[in-house]
Parts: C-alpha cells; sequence; structure tokens
C-alpha cells in the first residue's frame, strides 16, 4: 500500500473507532472497565486472577513479601513496558532494556503505564532537582528570552547598539550643539604610525590624542612615535545637532562608516558639553571593553560546554584551598599562629611579612581568628601592600611545582568544596550576569520553592514579553505548584538530587510524571508517602485523587492507613510472606475489607491488633552523645542530646534538617573522631561532640539490597551457608572422599558446582532483539551442583535440597548444630523464617532486606556498645511488619548497643524511649530543635510531631 493509502486508511480507521456505535461498543467492554489479570505465578504469585477497575485509586497492600510490588510492578508494569518495546522495530528494540514476559496467563485492559518505584536518588553529581524536573530548562529558555546581561564592572546594561539608536541619541542633545563622531584605534596596535598611513589612504585624515578637542591633520603634523594607540580618536565626522533630514542622513552615514572602520566601536563627544559616551555594535559593555554571550539557552546550562563555569566543568565543586585546612583552630590568634602553613620555619618570612602589614593596617595579632573583620581577613588572605596574602603564597608553591615538597604542601590545604569561581553556580561568568527583574540564574535556583513559584508566576512583563514567554511561563509555573502541591516546597532547584531522601526523590518524579498532564494512562506509584511527615499525607492523598479524576487509573503500594482507607478499591496480599503470600486476601472496597476475617490489614484498623506500646521509657541514667553549635544547611541547634542503651527517633516534617543533623554531622563526626575514614562524607559544621567514647562502633543499617547478583542468597550473606557447607564436609562420605567445604560452594569453580550454568541453576539464552530467555540448566536441572555433590547426604537431604528449605524448615533440620541454628533462630525472631535459605537476594524486598541486616548484626559478637543508625526502617513495612521491626531493635538495645532512627512512622515515633524533633517547618523555616524527650512529652507541644502524636495516642487509648 503506498503512503497515501496508508494516511487515508489511518484517517479512515480513526473515525470508525470514533463514531457513536463503537463508542459504545468500548463503553460495553469489560476491558474499558478493568484490567484482567488472569493466572498471574510470577516470583511467589499463586495463580491469581483479578479484575482491577480502571479511573480508579487501587491500593495494594499486604505483609512484607507477600508480592504486593511482584503483582504491581514485576506483572502490570512490566507486560504494560514489554508490549511497548514489541511494538517497535526490531531495530530499536536492540537499543532498549529488553524485559521478560511476566509469568501470567492473560491481562487485558491494561492502558499505557508508568512506574515510579521507591529507587535511591541517582549518583550523578550533575543531577539537580531542577533539571530532573526540567524546571531549569524552562528557567534557562526564560532567561534567554528576557534577561539583560549587565556588565560586571560597571554594572551598566550590555546591548547591541544599532545606527538608527545612535541617531537618536545625539539628537537627544539640544540643538546646535557641536558633535565629534570618532573611532579608537585597536590597543593592541604597537605601530601606530603604520596603522594611521593605513587609515589615511582610507581617507581618515584627522585625529584627536587623549581628552583634547584639538584637531591633528595628519597630512600636515607629525605624530609622536611614543604615543599609545589608545590614546587616539579617529575623527570621522562633525556635526551640528539638528533634525534636518540631510542632517540626520549624515549622521547614519557617518556612524555606520565609523562602526565598520572602528571594529564595531565608535565614540561619540560632545563638544559643547565636554562629554562622552561610548557605543558599540558587538554584544559588550562599551564603557569596559568587556564582550559578553548572547544570551541563549545553552549559555545557561552547565552541562554544556558553552555555558558550563571553565574552572569546575559545571559541577559546582573543586579542589581549593580550605579556611578550615589552613586555619584548623579559629580561636587562636595570628601570634599563636593561627595561619597553619606559616608555622614552618621555611615559612618564616611570610609570617613576618605579614605581621608587618598587619601593623601597618592596625590588624590585632592577639585577637581570636574567629573575631577578625571581614576586610581583616581578606587582607590576610589576598593581601596588601607587599604582602603578598596566603593565596599569594599557594600560587608561589603552584609556580614551582616542579618541587615535589611543594606540590605535597600544596596538596595538603586542598579540599572538594564549592567552586570559588562560579561560587558554586555551576555556569560560566557570561551567565551570571544576565538578569532577569535584577535576578540571575544562581539567586533563582537557590530560593526555596515556597518563594521562587510567586516569584516567576508574577514577573511584570509587557505585551510583547508575554507574548514571546506564554508557553514557557505556563509550563514553569504549572511544574513549581506541582512541587508545591506535593510537598517539596522547601528544595531548592539547585539542590542536587543524590543529596535528596528516597521519599524526597520519588515524590519529585511523581511531581514530573503528573506535569505530564497525561489522560488514560496507568500511574503505578511505590510508597509514595514514604518520607512524607503526617502533616503532609492529606496534601498527597489529594493529588492522587487529582490524578485519578483526569481520567487516569493509579495504583499504589502502600501500608500507610490513612491513605488506604481513601482507596476505591483495596487488595490485601497474603496471608502470610514468601512461600506463604501470594494469594489475594481481599479485594474490593474498604468498608467490605474491614469485615474480613482472614486480613491482617483489616485487624490493625478495627483494632482486634496492635502494636504495644513500651511500659517503661529506658533514658534515666544513660550516657549521652552531646553535639553543640550545629549550623549544617539549614540547621541552627546550640545542643541537642542523644541518649544511648535506648531507642532514640529523630522525627520532623520532610525537610526540617534530619538527615543532615544524622548523615551530615553525626555520623561522620563519630568516625572521624574514631579514626575511620569515610571517602563519601563531609563532616558538616558544629562546634563540639562529646560522649562518643561511650560506642564501640557506629554502623549505618539501609535499605539497600544486600546483593544485586542471583549468586547472593541471605544464606551466603549471614554466613549460615559457611557452617552448612562444613557440616557437609564433615559427613562420613565426604571425608572418605577427601571433600573440603569449598567443595559444596556454587560460587567456587573447579568444585561440586555444575560447570554448565556455572552453579546458577539456569542459563540465559541471548534472544538479540528478543528479551533474554532464562531456561532450566540441563545438566543438573536446576539443582546448581554436579551428582557427586548431590550424592553426599546429612540426615537423608543433599546440599540443594537444603538451599531449598525456609529458614524455619533448616531451623529445624539442623537441630542440635549450634552454629548453624544460632543464626537462624535469630531469623525466626524477627519474622523472616518463611525466606528460602538459597533465595536470590534480587527478589528480596527492601524492608526484608533491611530486617537481614539487622540479623547480621544481632548475630554478631562484637554487637554490645554499639551505635546503630536507621533512616526510615518501615519503608515497605506493613504494620504487622513493624511490630516485628520493633522486637528486632530492642534485640539489639537490650544486648547493650543503642539505636537512632530517622523516621514519620507514629507507630515507631510512640514507641520510642526518646525524640528529638525538628522543625517547626521546612528548608529555611526550619532547622531547629522543637522539642525532646518522651513521646507522652511530645505530645503536649503545640508542634506537627506533637498534634500528630497526641491525636495517635488518643487512638490508641480508645
Amino acid at each position: 500500500m503506498k503512503g497515501n493509502s496508508c494516511v487515508a486508511f489511518f484517517l479512515y480507521l480513526c473515525r470508525e473507532l470514533s463514531s457513536p456505535y463503537m463508542k459504545q461498543v468500548n463503553k460495553q467492554s469489560p476491558s474499558a472497565r478493568h484490567i484482567s489479570i488472569k493466572h498471574a505465578n510470577h516470583n511467589n504469585l499463586k495463580d491469581i486472577s483479578i479484575d482491577i477497575p480502571r479511573n480508579k485509586l487501587t491500593i495494594i497492600t499486604g505483609l512484607s513479601g507477600s508480592g504486593k510490588s511482584t503483582l504491581a510492578f514485576d506483572t502490570l508494569y512490566a507486560e504494560g513496558q514489554r508490549r511497548f518495546v514489541e511494538s517497535l522495530s526490531a531495530y530499536a528494540r536492540q537499543f532498549l532494556e529488553r524485559m521478560g514476559k511476566p509469568d501470567v496467563e492473560s491481562i487485558t485492559g491494561l492502558p499505557p503505564a508508568i512506574s515510579i518505584e521507591q529507587k535511591s536518588p541517582p549518583r550523578n553529581t550533575r543531577s539537580t532537582v531542577g533539571t530532573a524536573t526540567e524546571i531549569y530548562d524552562y528557567i534557562r529558555a526564560l532567561y534567554a528570552r528576557l534577561g539583560v546581561t549587565v556588565c560586571k564592572k560597571c554594572g551598566k546594561t550590555v546591548k547591541q547598539e544599532t545606527p538608527d539608536h545612535i541617531v537618536q541619541e545625539i539628537l537627544s542633545n539640544e540643538e546646535n550643539e557641536k558633535i565629534f563622531i570618532l573611532f579608537s584605534l585597536k590597543p593592541s596596535i604597537t605601530d601606530v604610525i603604520s596603522e594611521l598611513k593605513r587609515l589615511q589612504k582610507l581617507g581618515f585624515n584627522r585625529i584627536v590624542t587623549g581628552s583634547s578637542n584639538e584637531i591633528i591633520d595628519i597630512n600636515e603634523a607629525d605624530i609622536p612615535k611614543k604615543i599609545h594607540a589608545n590614546q587616539i580618536g579617529v575623527l570621522v565626522d562633525r556635526v551640528v545637532v539638528n533634525h534636518d533630514r540631510e542632517n540626520i542622513t549624515r549622521l547614519i552615514d557617518s556612524i555606520e562608516l565609523a562602526l565598520n572602520a572602528g571594529y564595531g566601536r565608535i565614540t561619540v563627544r560632545n563638544i559643547t558639553k565636554n562629554t562622552e559616551t561610548k557605543y558599540s555594535n558587538i554584544f559588550e559593555c562599551a564603557n569596559c571593553d568587556i564582550v559578553y554571550e548572547v544570551p541563549e539557552p545553552r549559555l545557561f546550562a552547565f552541562n554544556n560546554p558553552k555555558g558550563a563555569c571553565p574552572y569546575c566543568q559545571g559541577l559546582g565543586t573543586g579542589l581549593n584551598y580550605s579556611e578550615s585546612l589552613i586555619v584548623p583552630d579559629k580561636t587562636l590568634t595570628l601570634a599563636r599562629n593561627a595561619i597553619h602553613p606559616f608555622r614552618t620555619p621555611s615559612t618564616a618570612a611570610m609570617l613576618k611579612s605579614m605581621f608587618e602589614m598587619c601593623e601597618n593596617n592596625h590588624i590585632p595579632l592577639h585577637k581570636p581568628y574567629k573575631e577578625l573583620s571581614e576586610q581583616d581577613r581578606d587582607w590576610i588572605w589576598n593581601g596588601k601592600d607587599d604582602y603578598v596574602g596566603v593565596l599569594g603564597y599557594f600560587r608561589h608553591l603552584e609556580e614551582k611545582n616542579y618541587k615535589i615538597q611543594n606540590k605535597i604542601i600544596a596538596a595538603k590545604y586542598r579540599e572538594l568544596s564549592e567552586c570559588i569561581h562560579c561560587k558554586g553556580s555551576r555556569i560560566r561568568t557570561a551567565a551570571q550576569c544576565v538578569y532577569v527583574h535584577g535576578k540571575n540564574i544562581p539567586e533563582i535556583i537557590n530560593m526555596p520553592i515556597d518563594d521562587l513559584c510567586p516569584f516567576i508566576a508574577n514577573l511584570p512583563m509587557n505585551d510583547y514579553e508575554k507574548k514571546i514567554t506564554e508557553p514557557i511561563m505556563v509550563e514553569l509555573v504549572s511544574r513549581l505548584k506541582m512541587l508545591l502541591d506535593i510537598g517539596v516546597g522547601y528544595l531548592t532547584v539547585a539542590r542536587p538530587t543524590q543529596t535528596l531522601s528516597g521519599g524526597e526523590f520519588q515524590r519529585i518524579n511523581l511531581a514530573k510524571a503528573l506535569g505530564s498532564s497525561l489522560v488514560g494512562t496507568l500511574y503505578i506509584l511505590d510508597e509514595p508517602s514514604i518520607g512524607m511527615h503526617p502533616r503532609d499525607t492529606g496534601r498527597l492523598i489529594g493529588i492522587l485523587h487529582k490524578l485519578r479524576n483526569l481520567g487516569n487509573t493509579i495504583i499504589v503500594v502502600e501500608h500507610d492507613m490513612e491513605i488506604i482507607s481513601t482507596a476505591d478499591f483495596v487488595i490485601d496480599m497474603g496471608i502470610g510472606a514468601g512461600i506463604n503470600g501470594g494469594s489475594v486476601v481481599y479485594s474490593g472496597a474498604f468498608d467490605g475489607l474491614l469485615e474480613n476475617k482472614d486480613s491482617l490489614t483489616a485487624k490493625y484498623f478495627t483494632g482486634e491488633l496492635q502494636i504495644n506500646m513500651p511500659a517503661r521509657r529506658n533514658t534515666a541514667r544513660n550516657p549521652k552523645i552531646t553535639i553543640t553549635d550545629i549550623c549544617e544547611n539549614n540547621l541552627k541547634i546550640p545542643r541537642v542530646e542523644i541518649p544511648l542503651h535506648c531507642m532514640a527517633v529523630v522525627t520532623g516534617v520532610s525537610g526540617s534538617g534530619k538527615s543532615t543533623l544524622v548523615h551530615n554531622v553525626l555520623y561522620p563526626a563519630i568516625t572521624s573522631a574514631q579514626g575511620i575514614p569515610i571517602a563519601d562524607k563531609k563532616v558538616g559544621k558544629f562546634g563540639t561532640i562529646d560522649g562518643y567514647g561511650h560506642i564501640a562502633a557506629i554502623h549505618m543499617v539501609d535499605q539497600t539490597p544486600i546483593g544485586r547478583m542471583s549468586r547472593s542468597t541471605p544464606a551466603t550473606y549471614l554466613k549460615i551457608f559457611d557452617y552448612i557447607r562444613e557440616t557437609f564436609a564433615q559427613t562420613q562420605a565426604a571425608r572418605q572422599l577427601g571433600l573440603k567445604p569449598g567443595f559444596f560452594s556454587f560460587n567456587v569453580p573447579g568444585g561440586g558446582r555444575c560447570e554448565t550454568c556455572e552453579g546458577e541453576g539456569y542459563v540465559d539464552v541471548d534472544m538479540q532483539f528478543l528479551p533474554d530467555v532464562r531456561v532450566l540448566c540441563e545438566e543438573c536441572n536446576g539443582k546448581r551442583y554436579k551428582k557427586d555433590a548431590l550424592n553426599i547426604l546429612f540426615r537423608g537431604k543433599s546440599i540443594a535440597d537444603v538451599l531449598d528449605m525456609t529458614a524455619d524448615e533448616a531451623l529445624f533440620f539442623f537441630d542440635g548444630i549450634s552454629k548453624v541454628t544460632g543464626k537462624l533462630s535469630i531469623l525466626n525472631k524477627i519474622g523472616l523464617g518463611y525466606i528460602k535459605l538459597g533465595q536470590s537476594s534480587s527478589v528480596i524486598s527492601g524492608g526484608e532486606a533491611q530486617r537481614i541486616k539487622l540479623a547480621a548484626h544481632i548475630d554478631a559478637a562484637n554487637s554490645t556498645n554499639n551505635l546503630y543508625i536507621f533512616d526510615e526502617p518501615t519503608t515497605g513495612l506493613h504494620t504487622h511488619d513493624i511490630a516485628k521491626l520493633l522486637s528486632a531493635i530492642q534485640l539489639l538495645v537490650d544486648s547493650g548497643s543503642s539505636a537512632l532512627i530517622i523516621e514519620h512512622n507514629l507507630h515507631i515515633i510512640a514507641a520510642a524511649d526518646h525524640i528529638i524533633d525538628l522543625g517547626p517547618e521546612a528548608g529555611n523555616s526550619g532547622g531547629m530543635l522543637t522539642g525532646c524527650g518522651s513521646p507522652a512529652h511530645i505530645a503536649t507541644l503545640n508542634t506537627h510531631t506533637g498534634i500528630a502524636i497526641k491525636n495517635f495516642l488518643a487512638g490508641l487509648a480508645r
């Protein structure tokens, strides 16, 4: 079929599908009303068949590991993406991620799907909130259209002058005033006489020198040989101001001639008033002769060579000489060697020169460095009189860096910090000189979105400016308002995404998806409430309902009770987790869930089950870690105490400074004080820290996967498999054959593992542009081992049989072998007895991964007097799982260790021994200690956390 015929057929098909008859057919079609899943068996799903209503808000809940994410992401989203990819050509599919077909018989009524998963923010240092949401792209376009360049030296507006504009300014003078039209020689010209002779041949015979208005005819007068090029002005014309047409024509011709001969630069001198004005048709400051870049979107892009700061390459940071390294103790005076590099005999001359400068300029030598004025510090660093300054000393070292000792000294006082050239803005100077109503891009992107949105929305513009920026403003304001609605207005556009919490990053992605204004789309979200204070939950519910009302289908994997109660449709997975899960316990309206007798979720809603609060709080005589004068980022805390040997919780609204306090100050401060290097952590600003000697070590327990490869299993991570292999190596059959424990490892080549699949149990078959096909290994039939290894039995079971056991089954099987059962019993205590020992770590949920890490720490021999830090440990956890998590944390505390938890979940907060509440708001309005003490005390405070705890405890009492 020819091209035109294809188009005609497509238009005909569109008309037919949009006809009233077809609309009625679609309206009556079940697939148009539901997403119908038939016989899903992916991972632990047990032959699930379910109809999910379209254009509704559906919540999938259930225990951690019950199959929620498998149903939502690995089945629904994976099938949607697979269908999209397979609709493309074979050539295009080569460049896209190839997704396998989920184990499901059929899925009908599936609309285009967008997934917003709970992922860690990217580690790319070039990614910011602005680039992730595309807001920065619109800001760049706005500045390219409205921006006015201001000279960095004189502060005047930079523009390209036209002859007509220059004529209008000349005519604005009073009538009959005398005007000289001049152009200057290039300052780079060294042979002035030769240049004048060249100009003489072009017809320019008259010049003026300096500020003198005396005209010199170069045909008659002798030009001094030592005269400099910038002292000469070549006279193009002398005119008298009047508005005659002939005079105006003459002015235009003379100005055009001067611009051409003067390389775009001319000077108009008013002889009557003895003033002169410089003009240029180049984009430069005519007064300062500084050429600027014409504003365009690329000029403001720090990921483009045209706009990136040439010194830091658009990263905003670089290796700079650090004041904290050069002046490590700011309480010292200059006389007591506050300047560290000047303490050696080799720098005695520099020290003497600095002292002389200080005496001459009345800088006190016996005053602490931190009390010196800004001007005094500036002279110490940049120099004055004969003193070259601290930076001048280091420049001298750099000039002689062929000496190895100079390189060593210079490197000793440098650290990665804000670029001193672009001040962290990432863009070059020319871009920083462009302003929109008094603000340049560095000022704009460092404003909290709470302030930026009204500033952008209320920009005063004339009709022409409104017309050329209308499409930009609509998108920009819409995206900024979406970030406000999603509850992250305290962030700035310049905030690097790698510094965001997981919850903040997910909400950023959610705002980006909402900004696309799609209709008829399936949105699948993974716990959007994570990292969100209870105060903001209502705002999130409003956004989900707004997205639904646009005509979209929303599926949310969620545990928050308030969000579940607002759902149109609820799917409760269970009954248990792992092999005990994978079934639909209930599906339907929320009211029906409350009547279901088998649902754990319903039992927590009705109060049949609840998390018991501790009878007493354990903080009376505990040792404490005390930190003073914390001022990192938005923190403004004079003093905070963190009690040990108990469960302490740091809470507060999103953006109040919780992560900064724990991750940027406490954790790096203690590790550095203990002499442990941390490459990716910089110690935040604080005064003193005391009490860290009470702890032996500090550990960060997060929800990062315990292993990303299929070879990683819970048994290998917890070292259980080491003892199991030893047990098999000690059997009589193994000893007779001389088999060592390594023989029973599926990771060691040349042993008992199957070499066909290399111990994987599966073989991946490359299908080129189709998804890889994973099939059972024909040699071992998925057992991972050769027959020689499988023939070695312990209590009638092979090594492969043991890997297929759950932790509970293995605990019974290895009864009497304490090395194995000791670790397995911990898994049982923290509610992970259902996990198979040989289960791949890649299919373990975040909540399960965190509890497995917790099990490793509980089992550690040196777990006493340790401080364990948890960041949002309830992520991915059902209320029933939270009860198990609290029990596991209590095991750590009972063993003599301490737990510090960043959390918003009210069950964890109410169960804490001690609460540190930050606020009162986010960003610049936060960072203060609004309360500390027991939950009962915090509930008496009129803070967001206090009100939430008060209501929560009142609900428990009922």
